[in-house]
């Protein structure tokens, strides 16, 4: 086992993929001799050269499309985006090709693509850096989405991602970069499909993803000492969603609450709920409860962005609400 940050563990999935297949290719804004914005790429321009870590224009939808048809010639390029919110400039390019040319040719291409980098509400960014697209992609048919939390997974779930023959979109939230955690020594894949349990319990299911899965846990441990027994769920595969995984852990609490940095209104969360009513609805007990971030532009003012975005102390505080309220109605 060694210790990495979570970048490292990246950088990791990336270079070991690299050195299986000369296929495997990097794009983006400054991936090459600068080593990417958070050093995910940092020793692969001297490693592999200019054609395989390739520094672009500040063209995001030239050179997504570039990507895109790279892919179809049989690379398997991963696009990283400096920021995922620039992103939105490729959004064309992800739709109307990355999504459907698998499908509007017939099957005679597919797109093993990974688009990744850093997304989220991070430290006094600013409105037009702190978004989170998610909900943006989710609605493409054609993606997978995922949405690493740890240095464990990021690096399982990365090599999987370029495995595979579709587009996958990765999202690595800006504050992780520099979480810590033992990995294994030898290689290792995750699948894209599935939820962690990262922890059993039989309250109340909490179902979260990214960032907020350590802010669940914060308030999980406060929670533990006061008596109560969360079941938590790491959703890691947002599109697909592993309602399996979910459902499974319904029939045992009959509660849920999730917790989401994403937008309230046609968040990540709204998803959860559709399914879970239509396929768990009979073993609730109580209505599906949310935690989402406020459905505003992210402030710059340190103050007015913390009061964006869900904290443990609210978790515990819906968390106590809702048992209370469930107890009362039995």
């Amino acid at each position: 086992m060694n210790k990495v940050f979570m970048f490292d563990a990246l950088r990791e999935a990336i270079d070991e993929e690299m050195a299986l297949s000369p296929r495997v290719c990097i794009i983006g804004e400054d991936v090459g001799h600068y080593g990417g914005s958070y050093k995910v790429t940092k020793g692969l321009h001297a490693k592999y050269g200019d054609l395989r870590v390739l520094d672009t224009p500040i063209a995001e939808n030239s050179f997504t499309g570039m990507a895109i048809g790279a892919a179809i010639t049989g690379l398997r390029p991963i696009v990283e985006g400096m920021n995922m919110s620039f992103l939105l400039l490729a959004f064309n390019q992800i739709s109307n090709n990355a999504g459907m040319l698998r499908y509007t040719s017939g099957g005679n291409f597919t797109i093993p693509l990974v688009i990744r980098g850093p997304g989220g509400v991070g430290r006094q960014l600013g409105a037009e850096h702190s978004q989170r697209l998610e909900a943006y992609f989710q609605a493409i048919p054609g993606l997978k989405i995922v949405a690493c939390s740890t240095p464990y997974n990021a690096k399982g779930l990365l090599k999987a991602a370029i495995r595979d023959d579709n587009p996958v979109i990765f999202f690595e939230h800006v504050l992780l970069y520099n979480l810590q955690e033992n990995i294994p020594s030898t290689d290792y894949i995750l699948p894209l499909n599935k939820a962690e349990i990262v922890r059993q319990g039989k309250d109340i299911t909490i179902i979260t993803y990214s960032r907020m899965r350590h802010h669940v846990i914060q308030a999980v441990n406060i929670l533990i000492e006061q008596g109560y027994d969360p079941e938590v769920i790491d959703l890691i595969s947002l599109k697909p969603l592993d309602i399996n995984t979910i459902s499974y852990s319904i029939k045992k609490t009959h509660i849920v609450l999730i917790v989401e940095e994403c937008m309230k209104t046609g968040g990540i969360g709204s998803e959860l709920i559709a399914q879970i009513n239509e396929h768990s609805f009979d073993e609730l007990d109580h209505p599906i409860m949310r935690l989402s971030s406020q459905d505003i532009p992210t402030p710059y003012n340190g103050a007015l962005e913390k009061a964006t975005i869900i904290h443990p102390d609210q978790i515990v505080k819906m968390v106590q609400n809702i048992l209370s309220t469930s107890d009362t109605n039995m």
